[in-house]
């Protein structure tokens, strides 16, 4: 989601290990490891984000490649979709879109809420919000 091809999938993917690496000693074991994992993951992957955005100037879209449909009708209703989340996610700023992806992750409130540290409520509140936006979107 946050990278635009293979090549910055790759340089993501060795930026997280490395933070991961770096941050090892500061591990609490108060947090499940996930929630640790998805947190410095999250965070290099948003850094990783503006410093892409920043250098080339335009966002950082969706892999097409992820989708793989076995009809072509349902290729085409699912494309669209994709399409649509896709447009919504981009209009959103980093916080709001790290907490989209989680929640479209099927993440409990509670986890996404200790990976971006705000409380549970505002975790609600803000989803909440995003969805109703969206709606109205949508719906003009």
């Amino acid at each position: 989601m946050y990278c635009k091809d293979e090549d910055d999938k790759k340089d993501l993917e060795q930026e997280i290990l490395i933070q991961i690496w770096k941050s090892l000693d500061t591990y609490d074991d108060t947090y499940a490891m996930t929630t640790w994992l998805y947190r410095i993951s999250m965070n290099v992957a948003i850094s990783h984000y503006r410093k892409t955005f920043k250098h080339k100037g335009k966002l950082v879209s969706l892999d097409a490649g992820l989708l793989d449909f076995t009809s072509a009708s349902e290729a085409s209703e699912r494309s669209y979709e994709q399409d649509v989340l896709q447009k919504l996610l981009n209009e959103l700023n980093e916080f709001d879109k790290a907490l989209m992806f989680l929640y479209l992750e099927d993440k409990d409130y509670e986890v996404i809420a200790q990976i971006l540290g705000i409380t549970k409520t505002n975790v609600a509140t803000k989803i909440s919000r995003i969805k109703q936006k969206w709606k109205q979107e949508l719906n003009t």
